[in-house]
């Protein structure tokens, strides 16, 4: 599904992720984890075609118009004036294009939507007033209207409650049986150890990928700290040669 080949991902000619090579296949059920700026949400943003690559390739066996992504909810505006049934109906963009109109078909699509994440009953409700569960629940709506075959996940479960988090967990694992590819950044390990087979432990640099278990030990994230402390925020973009490759 993704080639990473000696990518690297940053702002301003800064680096944020360092010489990534990586293949994730198809169908994986990815925890992306790591210390506090370790390049998480960057490579997702990298993966969405918002950054690009300073260094290498990424590589996509994936429509961009097949991948559905999901920000942090800091970064949703519950301030902007629009119902649940018009933010879930944005999951149908590639069908409406910018100015089309729900029709009949679209409403009961975003009613079946809604029911799935348990948000029956809220279609009117304008989004300010939902709760953070409510809104996340919501924003899984979107996701399901999407249908991608590659869906990424920007700390999915932060700051949510338990029965949402629970309740949206198992409609991953739903998407998951049907053969999506889920990438999402946790910060929770244990619920990473419990939900997700796959895991990624970023430090600017790759430090550990493969089995959860394997991935996520004291070892591995004393190297990921160490990496992290060390990192020089004002250094140059560095240039891997090919005896480094190697």
């Amino acid at each position: 599904m993704l080639r990473f080949d000696n990518l690297t991902l940053g702002y301003d000619r800064h680096p944020a992720v360092h010489h990534l090579n990586l293949d994730i296949p198809a169908g994986q059920l990815l925890a992306i984890v790591g210390p506090n700026g370790a390049g998480k949400s960057t490579l997702l943003k990298g993966i969405m075609g918002k950054l690009k690559p300073l260094q290498g390739q990424l590589q996509l066996n994936v429509a961009r118009e097949q991948i559905a992504y999901l920000p942090q909810q800091s970064r949703i505006d519950r301030q902007f004036p629009i119902s649940v049934t018009e933010l879930v109906g944005m999951g149908l963009w590639r069908e409406l294009g910018s100015f089309g109109r729900l029709t009949k078909g679209h409403r009961h699509r975003i009613e079946h939507a809604l029911e799935a994440v348990g948000m029956q009953g809220f279609a009117a409700r304008p989004i300010a007033s939902l709760s953070g569960g409510q809104l996340q629940r919501t924003l899984f709506a979107r996701l399901y209207l999407q249908n991608a075959q590659l869906i990424l996940l920007d700390e999915p479960f932060n700051a949510i409650d338990s029965r949402t988090c629970q309740d949206l967990l198992q409609l991953l694992q739903h998407w998951h049986q049907q053969g999506r590819t889920i990438l999402a950044v946790l910060h929770d390990n244990e619920q990473v150890r419990h939900h997700f087979p796959h895991s990624l432990l970023l430090a600017r640099q790759l430090v550990a990928y493969g089995q959860t278990a394997d991935v996520i030990t004291p070892e591995n994230w004393q190297r990921a700290r160490h990496q992290i402390e060390s990192f020089d925020e004002h250094a140059p973009v560095c240039h891997q040669s090919e005896k480094d490759i190697a």
